[in-house]
């Protein structure tokens, strides 16, 4: 098949960890990558965010990454993209016109309306994976959610517009359903992982730059290791502030800019001040954006690796981590409750609870055999999310479209609006 991706923010050539950098990145370029190997052409389409990109980057074999030129050619915040999508979709469209697609998968909300702005006219499926709710996030963060204000009604007319929704976990269908969506048009195919690479039974990497304060040349006795962005959802500041109860205990954390501009964002300089004010400065290590490489060495370096966000839609760094064979302390939230067996091959805490996540990593840290175990079930347990088997799932929901009669339907969005109003349709 031919295969177009829309990801309108997340691009696979992206370093990981930025501010709008994180598991949608890998997600479309892993699974775009093993799609490929199953012998489909892959097309991701995502938006210019520099003048030196060219219009056509070959990601890997079978794979393309093509740069939509929808507003100025710079970086904008993904809250700030809105109302780029009509053009977005508009150029879609006109790629399309003459030679479609048998299948467009859309990765994200945005990228959803720019596809079905796009798809409708030449009546081509369309699958959508959320990645995020804007319900959610807005749950969560109340005031200081930053996203467009119409997210949700969009989410909601895109649920029930779409040919199928892939959402990657239970707790995501869950949702949906409540917000009226139809649970007969879901289909749960989580994310994966690169199980060559991120396997326990090689090298670590415990060589880090360490702090010119405290301990000195003596490291302390155990790590832990918090990886991703570095947004205050993501619950690294409950990290910090237990580590301060939790002795002879470094913490690494992994994300955000390249080491040399650490000193000049703003998420950093955030966490440094978390850990100033609890007294840890000395046993945090902010190590900043780390190569895709360099990170299954990165994650074998650590007694466990945790993961408490306030919420997560499916959480990569969980399964990356069981792959390896550390375990995990994970937040019993979104995806993670899927991925992460509470007791079998880590430990679910609650978000924001500094002391049960105190008890939690004392506990785990003062018992290296329940650590070995734990890591071991891991192991195991992430076999199942190879990306071969998430491709496969994948490759399943495409052939039961694009082999039938599917094609977008006319449907009013919550709110009442017209669909074609909501998706940045024609005026």
């Amino acid at each position: 098949m031919r295969i177009a991706m829309v990801s309108e923010h997340a691009s696979p050539l992206a370093m990981l960890g930025g501010h709008d950098a994180g598991g949608q990145n890998v997600h479309v370029a892993s699974l775009a990558t093993a799609l490929a190997h199953r012998g489909h052409l892959v097309e991701v389409h995502t938006r210019r965010d520099g003048l030196e990109l060219p219009d056509v980057v070959r990601y890997a074999p079978g794979v393309d990454v093509v740069h939509v030129p929808a507003g100025p050619p710079t970086v904008i915040d993904k809250d700030e993209l809105w109302p780029l999508m009509p053009a977005f979709g508009d150029w879609l469209a006109d790629r399309w016109w003459s030679d479609p697609p048998d299948i467009v998968h859309a990765h994200f909300w945005m990228s959803g309306s720019a596809a079905v702005r796009a798809a409708r006219r030449r009546r081509i499926p369309v699958v959508q994976t959320f990645h995020a709710l804007g319900s959610v996030k807005r749950r969560h963060q109340g005031s200081r959610d930053t996203s467009p204000s119409d997210r949700i009604a969009v989410e909601t007319w895109l649920a029930a517009t779409v040919d199928r929704v892939v959402a990657t976990c239970s707790d995501e269908v869950a949702e949906l359903v409540r917000l009226g969506a139809p649970a007969e048009r879901m289909t749960v195919v989580p994310c994966g992982v690169d199980l060559s690479a991120f396997r326990p039974d090689q090298p670590r990497m415990r060589a880090l730059v360490r702090p010119a304060t405290g301990y000195g040349d003596r490291r302390p006795r155990h790590r832990l290791l918090c990886l991703g962005r570095l947004v205050e959802r993501k619950g690294i500041d409950t990290v910090i502030a237990a580590l301060a109860r939790v002795p002879d205990t470094e913490l690494v954390i992994a994300g955000g800019p390249p080491a040399a501009e650490i000193v000049l964002d703003e998420d950093c300089r955030r966490l440094t001040r978390v850990a100033a004010e609890h007294g840890v400065l000395d046993r945090v290590l902010l190590v900043g954006g780390v190569e895709r490489c360099q990170v299954p060495a990165l994650i074998r370096s650590a007694d466990a690796v945790v993961c408490v966000p306030w919420y997560e839609p499916f959480g990569i760094t969980p399964v990356e981590a069981m792959a390896c064979g550390v375990p995990v302390v994970a937040s019993a939230v979104g995806g993670m409750l899927d991925t992460v067996l509470d007791g079998v091959t880590g430990v679910h805490v609650p978000p924001r609870d500094p002391d049960r996540l105190v008890r939690v990593l004392s506990d785990l840290l003062a018992d290296p055999e329940r650590c070995r175990t734990l890591g071991n079930n891991g192991s195991h347990r992430a076999q199942r999310y190879s990306w071969a088997d998430v491709a496969a799932e994948t490759e399943a929901v495409y052939r039961a479209l694009a082999g039938g009669s599917a094609g977008l339907q006319p449907a009013t969005a919550a709110g009442g609006e017209r669909a074609e109003d909501v998706a940045g349709g024609p005026s």
